[in-house]
């Protein structure tokens, strides 16, 4: 690799292979693990570096007289040394210790003699005054190191582990049960040997020297920081075991800030307002990797996933045998009392699909990590911007020796909007998308355009480096054997480099959020975009095709009638041609239709394949599914032409709700609780909210919020609850019990799900195709030659919209 300064910037400069897990601590000593990338072995070494503040000013440390002197004099015990760093940022004393507590202990000493009140942590200071960040990033930001040097992901030794509770709240619910599967990967239990405080307590010793003899680099589960290391923590607390899960003993598991943490318990341990829902844990020696968080930030980008639950995700991607074992959550102990085997196989499922999960779409924070100087388990569940281009961009200044600006509000200037425009609606033919490869970071670097703060062009360096090594990255994984390791570990690398890439722009323009942006730089970019977008969109039609929906990340447009495909990507190369070098345009597809309903929102039928469903008007978690179902089946008809098949599949419909054939799960929908108990019944005599209703209905009189329940309206108003989906067997009609309203259901398709095909018809089609089902016979006839329209709303002239 090589080593100029822009290149030490992405990747840190110290080149020491298969660190695993660093842990720092504040008085400057290090511990460090590695795994040898050449033997797999693990090496640990300790020693010491010296912890550092960045300051805007040394006049919090004018009380220290001799003792503060300069960095060039050299260090010396009981001495704090400070380096004026160049250029005209804000925070320009790097000032250093042998012992960070000594150090923040006199900054805050000054600072409070200067404001005339007591101070407790340097996070109280403003944050135009100081830089303080965690000990090991301290560490890695000094030092030039990076996590994973010369591993893969697969040399990591992985470990999984899930409790399994009596209840879900750690005040009086216990636990009975731990699925743990090894690094080797073989799934086991561990058991509590009766009921008792003394049978669980020995549990949870067993699992603790379990993990200790397995000694993972990282422990991994599905909602590991929102359940069950929180439920552990507590536990042990209560029955007085201390957690050594570590590879350091003490200080066994600590809590860390964050802004996605525990949600643990029914009453006040769930509120909005408790510090644990903003807690995650640490280790020393170990990585805590929550797979919820990868299922997020897949979801964010692909909004694909049926949902967020382990076994919804596990099934969507395939990881989910046909034998898997479910048994609903609350029923889990009850069914071990009676079949224990049965809850045995259920729980080794559950670590067998978070390692699955972990490896399938873990591979970019490991990536991250490789880059960053941060923690990995910190990176897994950071934003790309503030968590991962704020520090590579903090140590490329001072690795330049140059002061740093301090965050910013921004002078009140808005931030433009990404152009977006929807040229029709309704039902098109031979469909072609073009994409637009980062479009927005492709202007950036063909214009230059960075933040005005960032004199030495790191921002822009490192999306240059970042585009060039993710297409060698891409190239090696086309060319490693399908399923090995070296195409996981280049496929990650090339995520994780294209999540970076695409994370500049709205980096520069988050004022306020980020150390160097730039909403001025920031709405440079969008007016750029908004050009090079209309005059894509202007040539294509220009070249005799309908545009449909244009937007940063490609243009859909339909062709004529006898084109074939080597005319669609003649069209699309020959305006490729004429946009500035660094933005490519390229052929991504091609389609038999498309229905085009609002922006973002659509559904494509492929020439030979599943229909594709795009926007939250086609796939919300929220929809029931017996509409999801509806629009499926609705769509596949519409979008061949034929009205007649979307009216039987409406007539359908209507005609099971009523004789009540679906399930009941079918009309459920899942809901986020947001309020507490305590906090919905001071309002219930006001307003009634079926979600809580469903709730109390069912007996429970505590919940948490944030937790997800699939409820229904039932006959005479009633409000009903059913277990979720991802805990039953799929077919599954036990405790069913088919008490919905069928009416308010009917009516539900007609005017939310039907609605969404209102643009594909005229008004008096759509009236004809649902209108009530025993009007079948009247109706019928006039379909027969009915179709499908498409309506243009809108011609690409000349000159961009402003």
């Amino acid at each position: 690799m090589t080593h100029t300064p822009e290149d030490e910037w992405l990747w840190g400069w110290d080149p020491t292979p298969g660190i695993v897990s660093v842990w720092a601590e504040p008085d400057g000593r290090v511990t460090v693990w590695r795994r040898l990338p050449t033997t797999g072995e693990l090496v640990r070494d300790e020693g010491r570096f010296r912890p550092w503040l960045l300051l805007s000013s040394l006049e919090d440390l004018a009380h220290l007289g001799p003792r503060l002197r300069p960095e060039a004099e050299g260090p010396a015990p009981h001495r704090i040394t400070y380096q004026e760093l160049e250029g005209p940022g804000a925070l320009r004393y790097l000032v250093r210790s042998e012992d960070g507590r000594v150090l923040t202990s006199a900054v805050l000493q000054g600072a409070s003699r200067r404001l005339g009140r007591a101070l407790g942590h340097v996070r109280e200071l403003p944050e135009d005054t100081v830089l303080s960040l965690p000990p090991e990033e301290q560490y890695l930001t000094a030092s030039g190191r990076t996590y994973f040097r010369g591993l893969g992901f697969d040399a990591l030794h992985r470990l999984q582990f899930d409790l399994e509770t009596t209840g879900l709240e750690p005040d009086h619910d216990r636990i009975f049960l731990v699925a743990l599967r090894t690094p080797e990967g073989q799934p086991e239990t561990l058991e509590a040997h009766g009921d008792s405080d003394a049978a669980e307590a020995e549990l949870l010793q067993r699992l603790a020297a379990r993990i200790r003899a397995c000694d993972p680099d990282v422990i991994e589960n599905h909602n590991l920081h929102g359940f069950d290391l929180p439920f552990l923590a507590h536990r042990a607390k209560r029955l007085g075991v201390p957690l050594v899960l570590g590879r350091d003993g003490a200080p066994g598991l600590r809590q860390r800030p964050s802004s996605r943490g525990a949600a643990l318990g029914r009453g006040t341990a769930g509120r909005a307002n408790d510090p644990m829902r903003r807690t995650r844990y640490t280790l020393p020696g170990r990585e805590l990797i929550d797979t919820l968080d990868a299922v997020l930030r897949h979801d964010f980008s692909a909004r694909d996933l049926p949902g967020h639950g382990l076994k919804a995700v596990a099934r969507h991607f395939g990881l989910a045998g046909p034998e898997r074992e479910l048994i609903p959550g609350p029923r889990v102990h009850q069914v071990f009392l009676q079949d224990p085997e049965r809850v045995r196989r259920y729980a080794r499922d559950d670590v067998t699909e978070a390692a699955g999960l972990a490896r399938l779409l873990g591979g970019a924070a490991f990536a991250l990590a490789r880059m960053a100087p941060r923690r990995y388990e910190r990176l897994a569940d950071a934003g790309p911007a503030t968590g991962v281009i704020d520090p590579l961009l903090v140590r490329a200044y001072l690795r330049a020796g140059a002061a740093l600006p301090a965050h910013e509000a921004g002078d009140g200037t808005p931030h433009s909007g990404a152009a977006l425009h929807l040229f029709a609606t309704g039902v098109a033919k031979r469909v072609v998308k073009a994409d637009v490869a980062s479009m927005y970071p492709s202007l950036m670097r063909q214009y230059r355009i960075s933040p005005k703060r960032d004199r030495l062009g790191a921002l822009l360096s490192l999306v240059d480096r970042l585009v060039e090594q993710r297409l060698a990255a891409k190239a090696l994984a086309r060319d490693a054997a399908p399923g090995s390791a070296e195409r996981h570990t280049h496929e990650a690398l090339s995520a994780a480099m294209k999540l970076l890439v695409n994370s500049a722009y709205g980096y520069l323009g988050a004022a306020g959020l980020t150390r160097f942006s730039d909403v001025h730089a920031a709405n440079e970019v969008t007016r750029r975009g908004r050009e090079v977008l209309w005059l894509l969109c202007s040539e294509l039609a220009h070249r005799g095709v309908t545009l449909l929906e244009a937007d940063t990340d490609g243009v859909y447009f339909s062709v004529p009638e006898g084109w074939h495909e080597a005319d669609e990507r003649r069209v699309v190369s020959e305006v490729a041609a004429l946009l500035p070098p660094r933005v490519q345009l390229a052929f991504d597809g091609r389609y038999a239709a498309m229905l085009s309903h609002e922006p973002k929102n659509y559904a494509l039928q492929p020439y030979d394949g599943p229909l594709v469903l795009r926007g939250v008007a086609f796939r919300s978690s929220r929809a029931e599914p017996f509409g999801e179902d509806f629009l499926r089946r609705a769509l596949r008809c519409l979008l061949a032409g034929d009205l007649s098949g979307v009216r039987d599949a409406f007539v359908e419909t209507v005609t099971a709700l009523r004789r009540r054939e679906l399930p009941t799960l079918a009309v459920t929908a899942r809901v986020r609780l947001t309020k507490d108990a305590p906090q919905y019944l001071a309002t219930r005599e006001r307003r009634r909210e079926l979600p809580y209703e469903a709730v109390l209905a069912s007996g429970r009189t505590q919940w948490t919020p944030g937790e997800h329940v699939r409820v229904y309206r039932a006959v005479g108003g009633r409000a009903g609850l059913l277990p979720d989906p991802e805990t039953a067997s799929p077919g599954s009609t036990a405790g069913d019990p088919r008490d919905y309203d069928a009416e308010f259901y009917a009516r539900l398709l007609r005017e939310t799900f039907a609605a969404r095909l209102v643009r594909a018809m005229t008004p008096e089609d759509f009236a004809t195709v649902f209108a009530a089902p025993e009007q079948l016979s009247l109706f019928a006839s006039p379909l027969a030659q009915a179709r499908p329209v498409l309506t243009v709303l809108l011609e690409p002239g000349n000159e961009a919209p402003s």
